[in-house]
């Protein structure tokens, strides 16, 4: 099959309606295919060749899709790559990936023009600055718009940065053929149509914004609002009240952080239908806070930068998850015990290619058309899946499973807004045994309410699941992307042993 990912996202919304909003500008879909449509014209001409890889490396815009879309258009393949990364490690990237463009806006050009001499094969670097001698913008001023470039529906259209939450990130390699129906959660369980405004207050590069706001949105012909700005409650209340979303997504975090900072409440009279959780794990309090603020519980999902889209979804307060629309699901290792916790195989168009020079990766997640995620999930009888963590986040204490997962939900519940952060590690014990670690954030102000709240909390749980042990912090490590980093919460428990 013969195709092009960004004129199929492209080919729904009506010339005239408004495609995207960010701040104060606004582009009609007419006006994005000919920017598009030009902007792959603009690589062309700087010698971009079809196969080869292009960064863009910035905040949000309509110029960010414009350049990334232009990419894809022109036969290339586009990597979004967060801009607060520190140049030292965007080089890596830059290095492994061997790109031949990287897009940039003019205040980051400087930091990165420096070190490009040290890589063997440096990419050109084109500034997004109207002023520029090479500015981007002068190189698409007089760029011919070129047809889209005819490519395979299994040839590379984009890649995706894992996030890095367990490990060194990997580059996901996604084909044209994912957009096909990356809308098809959307659409199938939100009711997305042309007249709906979407929103994710995560950023592009990551693939839950790119998925299933950006590619989704366009893909149903609707308006899609960016913000270049990090979000934060207070920029997130005032987007919402600029450009009136009607389908939110964002984060566990940041929807605690909302509820914390009274954000909620407002939100709720401003005409969203459907709020979307995901990125990782949504606590039972936080969605049980969020619907009594709003009156509408968010809806939680499940996804993977291979997988680019939403797989799962749980709607119920039981947070037990059943497939999307159009995605297939098999347990991985149909002989094991039925009652333990089991890696799942998806499959959906949007599901990616592989990753790039990663063979043992590769060979462990995929097979045939299927993606397996590293976590773990129990069947529930009723065909429901229950999200139990990674297989290292599933421990047996006691001759009992016991999932990391379940006690940082059942601590943050008892905690309530006494809390702020909250994880749980498996440790080995002075007696060498299987424990639980807790880390702990308190909400600012409110510390001896929180460890009261959680001496309580942890005295309440089965024994097989109280921690040995609570360690207090100021902060826990994030990704760019708002998750957790479980792979720092064994060193972080180690130095608070030791600072003791």
């Amino acid at each position: 099959m013969i195709m092009n990912a960004a004129a199929l996202l492209l080919s729904s919304g009506r010339d005239e309606a408004v495609a995207i909003e960010c701040g104060d500008r606004k582009i009609c879909y007419r006006e994005l295919r000919e920017g598009v449509a030009k902007a792959a014209g603009a690589w062309r001409e700087l010698g971009v060749r079809e196969g080869e890889r292009v960064i863009v490396f910035a905040p949000d815009s309509i110029d960010w899709v414009v350049a990334y879309l232009g990419a894809i258009h022109a036969g290339g393949v586009a990597i979004g790559v967060n801009c607060r990364l520190p140049v030292a490690e965007l080089m890596p990237i830059l290095a492994e990936s061997e790109a031949a463009a990287l897009w940039c806006e003019s205040h980051l050009a400087g930091a990165i023009e420096g070190v490009l001499p040290q890589l063997a094969q440096p990419p050109r670097l084109v500034v997004a600055s109207p002023g520029s001698h090479e500015g981007w913008h002068r190189h698409v001023a007089r760029a011919t718009a070129v047809p889209a470039a005819e490519r395979g529906a299994d040839e590379p259209a984009l890649w995706i940065g894992t996030s890095g939450t367990t490990g060194v990130p990997k580059g996901v390699v996604h084909a044209h053929r994912c957009v096909n129906h990356a809308d098809s959660f959307a659409r199938g369980i939100l009711g997305l149509g042309p007249q709906d405004r979407l929103y994710a207050t995560s950023k592009l590069f990551f693939a839950y914004a790119l998925g299933n706001s950006l590619f989704a949105g366009l893909r149903a012909g609707a308006t899609v609002i960016l913000d270049h700005e990090w979000p934060t409650p207070e920029r997130v209340a005032e987007v919402v009240r600029r450009h009136r979303p009607t389908l939110l997504f964002s984060v566990p975090t940041l929807y605690h952080k909302m509820l914390q900072g009274g954000v909620a409440v407002e939100l709720a009279a401003s005409g969203i239908r459907h709020f979307v959780s995901a990125g990782e794990a949504l606590p039972a309090a936080v969605r049980e806070a969020w619907q009594s603020a709003t009156g509408s519980a968010p809806i939680s999902g499940y996804g993977t930068s291979e997988t680019l889209c939403l797989m799962l979804y749980a709607d119920q307060a039981d947070g037990a998850l059943s497939a999307t629309p159009m995605t297939e699901v098999r347990v991985r290792d149909s002989a094991a015990d039925p009652d333990s916790p089991r890696r799942l195989q998806l499959r959906h168009s949007t599901v990616a290619l592989g990753y790039w020079r990663r063979p043992a990766a590769q060979a462990d997640g995929f097979e045939a058309g299927w993606f397996s995620p590293g976590d773990l999930f129990l069947m529930r009888p009723d065909g429901r899946y229950l999200f139990a963590g990674r297989s290292d986040d599933m421990l047996k204490i006691a001759g009992q499973w016991v999932s990391t997962q379940w006690v940082e939900q059942a601590l943050a519940e008892a905690c309530g807004d006494a809390l702020q952060q909250v994880a749980t590690v498996g440790i080995e014990a002075a007696d060498g045994l299987t424990a639980l670690a807790v880390l702990a954030v308190s909400a600012p102000g409110a510390r001896t309410e929180a460890l009261k709240r959680m001496d309580e909390a942890i005295a309440g749980l089965p024994s097989h699941r109280r921690p040995r042990s609570v360690h207090w912090l100021d902060s826990l490590p994030l990704t760019a992307t708002g998750k957790l980093q479980r792979g720092q919460l064994r060193r972080l428990h180690d130095a608070a042993l030791r600072s003791r």
